[in-house]
């Protein structure tokens, strides 16, 4: 028989490959979705109507859905990637982040008690390296101590533990991937790496002047979404439930990725100037699209932004896949930095292109409208 699996988060970057994996695995998937007047389901749009893909309305805030919707569903696996997953927003709502975040994971456990579950069904849980925050040893492991430095991670390392906690008080099959930055086309615009591939599109097609960034040393280990849904599934077929770090073992700056990008846009940068003053100028445009577009040689296109510098920032993040690839088999490197980055201009280059010809046909259609006249 068919496996079903049950995905909080569905909607999200992960939840959407995840359900693609899954659905080519076999599976009948349940994927979890919010009631809300505006409905973003782009995401997953593709997988709707498909004979093995369902959605239920409940929340990570109210325990009553969750303990409802697992007694209907009756999975052999939850991957709960439900979260309030920004860090700089965390500092904003630092409540809202421990409700969904922490206390969100507790209410999963619990939903599968309640219903009985607990000898048959597997849980996974979507970790974090922010758990690591001011990190006491590069790489990390899983063996590195945690030093949580923001909302979002500290209300990730209740969840960590209280899996823990259950897996070792009840015997429930439950684990931790500790996943590392993992990017891709579907990433929110408002995470770095998203905002930066945009901008570089954007700039190259004279929709934008200038991107404005935080700490460009930061230094992070970036893979793709695609390759990572594939560990966490591999986690839950293990023979002992285990947490694991999911990461490439490759470790980028800030200022490196955006240099990559705009590159695959079509325009070389060089850096000038420290810290706050620093610059990214143009070098030279190998593309007659930006040309076109009136960039030249010389214009700040990077500058640096008080406003995007955190309370407390992570600087240094970078895992140490070895556990993974020695006892699951699993490949970090299936998709490499520098194809990942490129993907991601690549699908945000036709993104920009084809928003601005959608919007010349509104204005379009609004100048006809106009001019026939609201009576006529």
């Amino acid at each position: 028989m068919a496996k079903t699996a049950l995905i909080t988060g569905v909607t999200g970057q992960d939840g959407s490959y995840l359900s693609e994996f899954l659905l080519a695995k076999g599976y009948e998937v349940h994927g979890i979705i919010r009631r809300s007047s505006v409905d973003y389901r782009e995401r997953i749009a593709h997988l709707e109507g498909t004979p093995h893909f369902h959605l239920h309305y409940a929340d990570m805030s109210d325990s009553m859905s969750l303990v409802k919707l697992v007694g209907k569903v009756m999975p052999d696996e939850i991957y709960n990637l439900a979260a309030q997953s920004h860090v700089q927003v965390s500092f904003d709502a630092p409540e809202f982040t421990a409700d969904v975040d922490a206390v969100g994971v507790l209410r999963i456990l619990e939903a599968v008690r309640t219903n009985h579950l607990e000898k048959t069904c597997k849980i996974y849980q979507a970790s974090t390296s922010e758990l690591y925050g001011k990190v006491e040893e590069v790489p990390q492991s899983e063996t590195t101590p945690f030093h949580p430095y923001s909302p979002y991670a500290v209300a990730k390392l209740y969840g960590f533990w209280i899996i823990k906690e259950y897996r070792e008080a009840y015997n429930m099959f439950c684990c931790s991937g500790i996943l590392f930055n993992h990017e891709s086309e579907r990433r929110g615009e408002t995470f770095v790496t998203r905002k930066i591939t945009l901008a570089a599109a954007r700039i190259a097609q004279g929709k934008q002047n200038c991107l404005y960034l935080g700490n460009l040393d930061s230094l992070r280990d970036w893979g793709y979404a695609k390759d990572y849904v594939e560990c966490m599934w591999l986690i839950l077929q293990h023979n002992t439930p285990e947490d694991f770090v999911i990461a490439t073992g490759v470790q980028h700056s800030v200022r490196e990725f955006a240099t990559l990008a705009f590159h695959h846009a079509g325009i070389e940068l060089r850096w000038e100037g420290e810290e706050i003053n620093e610059k990214g100028i143009v070098a030279s445009i190998n593309t007659a699209l930006a040309q076109a577009e009136g960039l030249k040689v010389g214009d700040t296109v990077v500058a640096v932004s008080p406003d995007f510098y955190r309370p407390t920032d992570v600087v240094n993040l970078l895992g140490d896949p070895s556990k993974a690839k020695r006892e699951l088999g699993w490949n970090p490197q299936t998709t490499s930095f520098e194809q990942l980055v490129e993907l991601m201009v690549a699908h945000d280059m036709k993104k920009v292109a084809a928003d601005d010809a959608a919007a010349e046909i509104r204005k379009v259609n609004l100048a006809e409208y106009l001019e026939k006249g609201v009576d006529k």
